[in-house]
């Protein structure tokens, strides 16, 4: 009884805590790109050769990803801008920081902007960083409490609706020069580092005049009021000693590199030592938009907070005769589904690749898909759903890897057009989260990006999901199912409350 006492009290304490106001700060905004270095080389003598126009690259493969992070903040000379919602205190996600850290001991200044849901649990590790003089971080939406379960429940039990807001916009911006977006946050299951299930996931690298919008979006996103400093949220850890307890921590981190299978994986990758040597071929176009939600979305009407959607409806409702959608998490709602069934039935040839309930990683998202599943293969869509293995592995992931989840958000019009962001096709994505994304126009993205499609969706990687006389049948060419393959019973029941319970808005 007593204990029971104590832990309500302490509830009641943590329901209590409350932000105080945001320090009042003058904008700040990125330095002009940068004239000299490697990067303002390569960039600018490509610009010379595409006058006015902006280059994009595909980044398919976590190895790629994560060097093309780690080798660019290694070529950073003037500044480093970082937003994402996730940042992993794993393998990767030590080495990142430490690149980070190295930049700012060079004179890079440094500015981490991270989601407070993930962030919270590292607070220590980001308020040491905080503590270089070159670099600072900032927590969008953060809690008023910085560690313990408690404190998190408490808040959450009395905050709700403005703590379910977050931010899930993914930049790594180098020398206002380079910038990679796409659905990769920090850490090692989506740079093919983990020994166990590795995300599926893609980003896109670019150069040219669209960067500028991207640094100019990151600097809304710094000045807006929906995130504070964290030296403001706690003083007390912003600190030279844990700085440079941090830098042990970190540099632990290179060592375990040097013994790591990771290091022989990234030596192996072809696409990783072209990069060494220099080549970072870019398609070149002027048919590009980059589209972000406001930082303070939670504040406007509900029809009006989702700005990747508006962007990527019109081009969906454009495709003449095929659209093809990635998305994980993919709840399309009433309005998605027959807006989906309209274009099919215009003739339009529909392909969805999402995750199979025993690839996600969220279960309970899956239950809110599967309220539309059988209205879109009526509709003659096609369904695929990623296998949690993929059937045959990653030509450089780790040997011990044992599955692998759906994480890429993208999208491709006609053969011409693709979309690649951090936005799933859900509830949550429209009208919860910050999202954004890039739209390009260019038939070799869009070819490279149906291969990536194509690749994925076969019977190796994917189940196809077809509605037959007898029901929903799952099949990747040598079995058929007759229910969802390969799910486990919590998986399956997960799936089902969600399924049944009116929370769709919250997927």
């Amino acid at each position: 009884m007593r204990r029971l006492l104590v832990l309500s009290f302490s509830l009641l304490l943590a329901a209590c805590a409350q932000l105080p106001p945001r320090a009042e700060l003058p904008d700040a905004m990125a330095p002009p790109p940068a004239t000299n270095g490697t990067l303002a080389e390569r960039v600018l003598a490509a610009e010379a050769r595409h006058p006015g126009q902006s280059g994009f690259r595909l980044v398919s493969t976590g190895t790629e990803a994560y060097a093309l992070r780690a080798y660019s903040a290694q070529a950073a000379t003037s500044h480093l801008d970082v937003q994402t919602y996730i940042w992993h205190a794993d393998l990767t996600g030590k080495l990142l920081a430490r690149q980070a850290l190295a930049a700012a001991d060079r004179g890079v200044r440094v500015r981490i902007l991270g989601d407070d849901l993930d962030a919270r649990a590292k607070n220590r590790g980001f308020a040491a960083l905080d503590a270089h003089p070159n670099i600072e971080v900032r927590l969008y939406n953060p809690m008023a409490s910085r560690s313990g379960s408690l404190g998190k429940v408490g808040e959450f039990s009395t905050g709700f609706k403005r703590l379910n807001h977050r931010m899930h916009n993914k930049s790594w911006i180098v020398d206002g020069r380079i910038a990679l977006v796409g659905g990769r946050n920090l850490g090692d299951e989506y740079f093919d580092a983990h020994d166990g299930t590795n995300f599926v996931d893609l980003d896109m690298l670019m150069a040219g005049p669209i960067v500028a919008e991207i640094s100019s979006n990151f600097d809304r996103f710094w000045n807006s009021p929906s995130n504070y400093p964290i030296a403001q949220l706690a003083p007390e850890a912003v600190d030279d000693a844990q700085l440079a307890r941090l830098r042990g921590v970190l540099d632990q981190a290179a060592e375990a590199l040097s013994a790591s299978p990771y290091r022989q994986v990234l030596r192996e990758d072809p696409q990783v030592q072209a990069l060494l040597e220099g080549d970072t071929r870019l398609h070149w176009g002027s048919d590009w938009r980059f589209v972000s939600d406001d930082p303070l979305k939670a504040r406007l009407p509900l029809e009006q907070r989702s700005a990747v959607l508006q962007a990527l409806a019109p081009a969906m409702q454009s495709a003449r005769h095929d659209l093809r959608l990635i998305s994980p998490y993919f709840v399309p709602g009433e309005r998605g589904t027959q807006g989906l069934a309209d274009g099919a039935r215009r003739g339009v040839a529909i392909g969805i690749l999402t995750n199979s309930l025993a690839a996600t990683d969220v279960a309970a998202v899956h239950g809110g898909y599967v309220r539309y599943r059988r209205t879109l293969l009526e509709a003659g869509i096609a369904l695929w759903e990623l296998k949690p293995a993929g059937g045959e592995k990653a030509d450089f992931s780790l040997r011990g890897s044992s599955g692998s989840s759906l994480h890429t958000k993208a999208m491709i019009v006609d053969d011409r057009q693709v979309f690649v962001g951090s936005y799933n096709l859900d509830p949550r994505s429209t009208s919860l989260n910050c999202e954004q994304g890039v739209l390009v126009g260019h038939p070799a993205l869009a070819a490279e990006l149906t291969a990536l499609f194509d690749q994925q969706r076969q019977g190796a990687r994917a189940w196809a999901v077809t509605l037959t006389d007898d029901g929903i049948r799952w099949s990747d060419g040598t079995q058929t199912w007759t229910r969802e393959p390969e799910a486990g019973t919590s998986q399956r029941a997960m799936a089902w409350l969600m399924k049944v319970l009116p929370v769709e808005s919250q997927l």
